[in-house]
């Protein structure tokens, strides 16, 4: 039997994305086992980020800044900006180093299932932010889901009056892929976005 606070850190790991029970238990014995090396750090850390995270203002990203530290990177350029559904959206694209410009976090998608609505998400802030200017192309870098790609489309109507660039992330089949592994939405798209060869 563990503690009750070895048994609350399990729980309280259970309940994050990709952990269940079991693999909180092997976590929790690992940090126990390598205190000095794991736990100690990771408490640390904690502690340093727990006080200060906050959303930013100007995009929605997750940090300890405000505006984070992508919004005040003077090495970006102003004048793209990519369109993301989530916090973690952001930070993938981000990850791959080939987007120059700045982002903005939705924070979530359009689902009259899931009763979202535009309110409900920052698509007003979006708005202002291409009615301020200086933004020459805007990205919709939605997932390429039904809710993703309606919610696209309701952007790009909403903006369609400024005189900016509207793009979207290329769908399809990846590189490697074997269509008799693919779904049938990825094929679709892949049909319907097919070009001359040469």
């Amino acid at each position: 039997m563990a503690s009750p606070e070895i048994d609350a850190l399990t729980q309280a790991l259970a309940r994050l994305p990709g952990l269940g029970p079991r693999s909180a238990r092997r976590a929790v014995l690992h940090l126990l086992k390598k205190r000095e090396t794991a736990l100690d750090p990771l408490r640390a850390a904690l502690d340093a980020v727990g006080d200060r995270l906050t959303a930013c203002a100007t995009c929605g990203n997750i940090d300890t800044t405000n505006p984070c530290g992508i919004c005040t990177d003077q090495r970006r350029d102003m004048r793209l900006l990519c369109v993301v559904e989530e916090v973690a959206d952001l930070w993938a694209l981000d990850r791959s180093r080939l987007f120059p410009g700045h982002f903005h976090v939705l924070g979530g998608k359009l689902s009259a299932l899931d009763g979202v609505r535009p309110e409900d998400l920052s698509i007003d802030l979006l708005v202002r932010r291409i009615a301020a200017g200086g933004i020459d192309e805007v990205v919709l870098a939605m997932n390429a889901t039904l809710e993703g790609q309606t919610t696209a489309h309701y952007i790009a109507e909403r903006i369609e009056a400024f005189p900016v660039r509207v793009t979207q992330l290329a769908h399809g089949l990846p590189v490697g892929g074997e269509l008799d592994y693919l779904d049938e939405g990825t094929l679709a798209q892949a049909l319907r976005a097919r070009r001359p060869v040469g």
